[in-house]
């Protein structure tokens, strides 16, 4: 049986934390055997999510788990914060739309990236959980 990794947290205030949550999740994505592409859309995940924490609600927190079992590796993350919350997930779910004034593909492109996405928001609370999973080789 192979040993688990410890998750790992990241305090998420500015543009630093943003590539420090990124590395960290490439790293431990690394670490229990993803692949290179795997890695690159793990980190372009994060990117999305702990940017949307600096832009809209100001800080918050990036945890990245192994959640992997005897027959698959599973990455898992949760991106969480204290901000105003999202009015409307279903509209923020679609393409185009932004009240931050960016493209609007942030949130929708995460979830085409990841095989696991879930998301909950209120005022004082948004939590979005992701997760990449692959079959062992």
């Amino acid at each position: 049986m192979r040993e688990m990794i410890d998750p790992e947290r990241v305090l998420i205030r500015d543009s630093t934390d943003i590539v420090r949550a990124r590395a960290v999740a490439r790293q431990v994505a690394n670490q229990i055997g993803f692949t290179l592409a795997d890695q690159t859309r793990l980190a372009t995940a994060v990117s999305e999510l702990t940017r949307n924490i600096v832009q809209y609600a100001g800080e918050g927190v990036c945890e990245i788990a192994d959640a992997s079992g005897e027959e698959e590796i599973r990455l898992r993350i949760i991106v969480e914060d204290n901000g105003p919350g999202i009015d409307d997930i279903d509209r923020a779910m679609k393409d185009g739309y932004s009240t931050g004034g960016g493209l609007g593909v942030g949130l929708p492109g995460t979830r085409r990236l990841m095989d696991d996405f879930a998301i909950e928001s209120s005022p004082g609370c948004t939590r979005v959980s992701i997760a990449l999973v692959r079959r062992r080789v």
